[in-house]
C-alpha cells in the first residue's frame, strides 16, 4: 500500500506539467484508502472471514462538460479507470490486484459521487485442492470484479488538492468459469484525495435546448452467446455452452429500451452434471438420459449511454427438465454499439446471487 501511495505522489508533478503544456481534456488524479469487512453472503464461506480487508483505490478520472449531448443528458458524468489494491489479511485468500473501467455520476449539486466499475482482478492464492484447499472463494486467479463507490467529494478545495469520503463495494467472482466459485463482497470504508492536473479553470458545463420525444418502432434483436464454465462439482471439469436469443424492445427514449423475448440454452456442463448425479446419488431421482437444454423467456431494461448500454433482464424457464438452481434467471451486463444495427456484449447470467457464467456475445438490431 506504501508503494501506491508514493507512486501517486510522484506522478502528480510530472503529470502538472505535461497538461499546461497542451489544450487536453480535463483530467482529476485520486487516491483512496479503505479498510472494511468481508460480508457473510453465503454460509460455505463462514470460516475464511477470519480479519478486515483493506487496501488502496487509486483513479484516474476524465472530466466531461457537455461537448456530446449524452454528457449533458446524464449529469456530466466522469469516465475514468481505476486500480485497487486489497489484502484480504488471510492466508488463504490473499490479495487482489484490480483494473476497472469506471463512470461518476453526481448528485446534490455535485458534491455526492457515485462510481460505478467493472474489471478484472488477479488473485494471488486461489483454490489448490493440495496447497490451499480451504479456499472455496476463488477457484483462478483471474477473477471478474465490480465495483461501487458513494462518495462526499469535494475537489480543488486547497488549490489543486480535493478530499473524498465514503463506503466501497468490491465483488470478486470468475463466474463459474472454474469451481469453486462461492465468492466474496468486501464493504468499506473509503477516504481519499484528489489532485486536478489543469492549472486553469474548469469550462461551463455546455447546456442543450430541450429536444421533441424521441419515438421509435420496435426493433427485433438476435443474439449469440457463448464462453466457458463449469459445475458447482470441483473438478468436474470446463465445458462451453452456447445460448441463442431472440427479443423485441421497444424504445421509451434516447436513454432507456425495455425489451421481450426468448432464450435457448445449451450448457454442455450440464450434460456432466446429470450423468454425475444420475449415477453417484441415485437418491436425486436423476436420469442419465435427462435433456440438458433449457428454454426461458425474459423481461428486460437497456439503459443508453453514448454507445455503451446497460442490460439488466429477468427470465423464467418454460422449458426446464433439469433441475439447476431453480427457475428463476437474470442476466446484468455491458452492450456496446458498432454503428446502429451491429452490438457485442458481454453478460453475468447468474440465479439469484448464484453466478452460472460469464457470456460473451455478438448481436444485431434489425
Amino acid at each position: 500500500m506504501k508503494k501506491a501511495w508514493i507512486l501517486f505522489f510522484l506522478v502528480l508533478p510530472l503529470c502538472a506539467r505535461a497538461q499546461q503544456k497542451q489544450d487536453a481534456p480535463h483530467f482529476v488524479l485520486e487516491a483512496n484508502q479503505f479498510y472494511g469487512s468481508v460480508l457473510l453472503h453465503n454460509t460455505d464461506i463462514s470460516h475464511l472471514i477470519t480479519n478486515h480487508p483493506g487496501g488502496v483505490i487509486l483513479g484516474f478520472n476524465r472530466k466531461r462538460f457537455g461537448k456530446q449531448k449524452w454528457e449533458a443528458d446524464f449529469g456530466y458524468p466522469d469516465t475514468g479507470f481505476t486500480f485497487v489494491y486489497q489484502d484480504m489479511n488471510s492466508a488463504t485468500l490473499g490479495e487482489h490486484f484490480g483494473l476497472y473501467a469506471h463512470y461518476n455520476f453526481y448528485f446534490l449539486k455535485r458534491n455526492l459521487q457515485f462510481r460505478v466499475a467493472q474489471g478484472i482482478s488477479y488473485n494471488t492464492n486461489p483454490y489448490d485442492k493440495a496447497n490451499n484447499f480451504r479456499n472455496n472463494a476463488y477457484g483462478s486467479h483471474l477473477l471478474s470484479s465490480t465495483m461501487v463507490m458513494l462518495n462526499y467529494n469535494k475537489e480543488r478545495l486547497i488549490d489543486r488538492f480535493g478530499v473524498k469520503a465514503g463506503l466501497s463495494l468490491i465483488h470478486y467472482s470468475n463466474a463459474n468459469f472454474k469451481a469453486p466459485n462461492t465468492s466474496t463482497n468486501t464493504f468499506a470504508f473509503n477516504l481519499g484525495v484528489t489532485y486536478d492536473l489543469n492549472a486553469e479553470d474548469r469550462p461551463d458545463f455546455i447546456t442543450y435546448d430541450k429536444e421533441p420525444k424521441y419515438t421509435e418502432p420496435i426493433k427485433w434483436n438476435l443474439v449469440l452467446r457463448g464462453g466457458v464454465n463449469e459445475s458447482d462439482v470441483v473438478n468436474s471439469g470446463q465445458y462451453g455452452f452456447i445460448i441463442a436469443s431472440a427479443y423485441a424492445d421497444k424504445r421509451l427514449g434516447r436513454k432507456s429500451a425495455i425489451q421481450f423475448g426468448a432464450d435457448a440454452f445449451f450448457s454442455n456442463f450440464l450434460k456432466e452434471l446429470i450423468a454425475f448425479q444420475a449415477t453417484s446419488f441415485p437418491e436425486m431421482d436423476v436420469q442419465v438420459d435427462d435433456d440438458y437444454k433449457r428454454v426461458g423467456l425474459f423481461l428486460g431494461h437497456e439503459l443508453f449511454v453514448n454507445k455503451l448500454s446497460v442490460v439488466t433482464q429477468l427470465g423464467y424457464y418454460v422449458y426446464y427438465p433439469f433441475d439447476f438452481e431453480g427457475k428463476v434467471y437474470n442476466r446484468v451486463g455491458l452492450k456496446r454499439y458498432f454503428g446502429n444495427k451491429v452490438f457485442g456484449a458481454v453478460t453475468l447470467k447468474s440465479h439469484g446471487a448464484a453466478a452460472e457464467a460469464l457470456e460473451f456475445g455478438i448481436g444485431v438490431r434489425l
